[in-house]
């Protein structure tokens, strides 16, 4: 089955929405120069060429949205996890943008959207900011005056259902190589019931949950932290602190400074801008939003009060109906929905490049696990982040 025939038919609200947006009806329309690089698409003569690697991002002067939605192909061996990490995507960001498709037997030959574009998060563009509903991290690194501003994103893990990640500002204070966890009182206790039980102290080493590099927080029961799980990132795995790709962090350890600000939003449906054009990118709310009180499909009246001082300067001509249903339908792809340029999702896979499933040019990981990185550990990850939670005392 193809990403087209799977978008439209193996999940039900895409289905209903897809009638709504025309997606399943109407023939692709060219989508914006913006989101398409140079290299071939499929049917070119050539083969998939390797693509840059997307985590560094150059930041044009009022645009804030980076980076492009590619396509590429598995191969017997693969798993959508293994193709995640690859790319340096989360667990939820690829199974979101392929629905339909199992992740740990995607199928040798099937196309596979890889959903490295982003909407940057409504805050401030200073030090690292975190959108929880997005389970993303961007960090936007001091520049001396005159040079161009970056942004580095890279996926992270949070907190899971009855052990939230925080919102709020906070900064780091500093940080650790190959630490020793010391388990809270409230963290073992969860284990011992689940049939697990924890060590007062886990030494550094391959199986010390934080991985080989933290930062610490002025949250002092909070961290951004490596892990020996990588499935875990990507997905709502933690006790509340924030998991990274080993290799991840491992960059990130110099590059942040003791004292950088730290700012933790949750926005499941963000708009920016890039060459005149709106985009939204939806994700969804987490289970424990105080937000899903209110059920109803958000109208474009509502969204439009919500969002549009985001996009202020050309807020007149967003289509407020496409970025309502999207907050709804939360494929977690960046869609154009101003003027001329609005495109439907199916338009979008449609005129991504397909690339060469491989390491991309530049990737901070250089392909091997250094971890269990097998069905075992897959599944290990899901009951992890599936287990209910257990009430805490202070």
């Amino acid at each position: 089955m193809s990403y087209l025939t799977a978008r439209c038919f193996c999940r039900p609200a895409v289905v209903a929405l897809g009638v709504l947006l025309g997606a399943c009806a109407t023939p692709p329309q060219p989508l914006p120069e913006a989101i398409i690089p140079d290299v071939p698409f499929a049917g070119s003569a050539l083969p998939p060429q390797r693509v840059p690697a997307a985590h560094r991002f150059a930041l044009s002067p009022g645009d804030s949205v980076v980076g492009d939605v590619v396509v590429t192909t598995a191969t017997h061996e693969d798993t959508l996890p293994d193709i995640a990490r690859r790319f340096d995507v989360g667990y939820e960001e690829i199974v979101r943008a392929n629905p339909g498709v199992d992740p740990w037997l995607p199928g040798e030959g099937r196309e596979i959207v890889v959903p490295t574009a982003y909407v940057l998060p409504n805050a401030p563009q200073e030090g690292v900011v975190v959108n929880i509903a997005a389970m993303r991290l961007y960090y936007y690194p001091t520049v001396p005056k005159g040079a161009p501003r970056v942004v580095i994103t890279h996926p992270i893990g949070i907190g899971k259902v009855g052990w939230k990640t925080p919102e709020g500002v906070t900064r780091v204070v500093a940080r650790q190589k190959d630490p020793v966890w010391t388990p809270p009182d409230s963290v073992r206790r969860e284990h011992l019931e689940n049939g697990d039980p924890l060590p007062a102290r886990v030494p550094a080493g391959p199986d010390n949950p934080l991985g080989a590099h933290l930062f610490r927080l002025g949250w002092p029961t909070y961290l951004i932290h490596g892990t020996n799980k990588p499935y875990g990132v990507g997905m709502r795995s933690s006790h509340g602190c924030l998991r990274l790709y080993p290799e991840d962090i491992r960059a990130l350890f110099d590059a942040i400074p003791i004292g950088t600000k730290v700012q933790i939003v949750n926005q499941p449906t963000v708009l920016g801008s890039r060459k005149g054009v709106t985009y939204v990118q939806a994700f969804g709310r987490l289970e424990d939003d105080r937000k899903l009180a209110d059920r109803s499909m958000p109208t474009a009246a509502v969204i439009q009060a919500s969002l549009a001082s985001r996009v202020s300067n050309q807020a007149g001509a967003v289509n407020w109906g496409a970025v309502a249903r999207e907050s709804v339908v939360a494929s977690g792809l960046p869609l154009p929905v101003s003027g001329e340029r609005e495109a439907s999702l199916l338009a979008l896979v449609a005129a991504a490049p397909r690339v060469a499933n491989t390491l991309p040019i530049g990737a901070i990981w250089d392909g091997r696990g250094g971890t269990l990185d097998d069905e075992r550990q897959y599944q290990e990850m899901l009951r992890e982040q599936e287990s209910p939670p257990v009430l805490r005392t202070p």
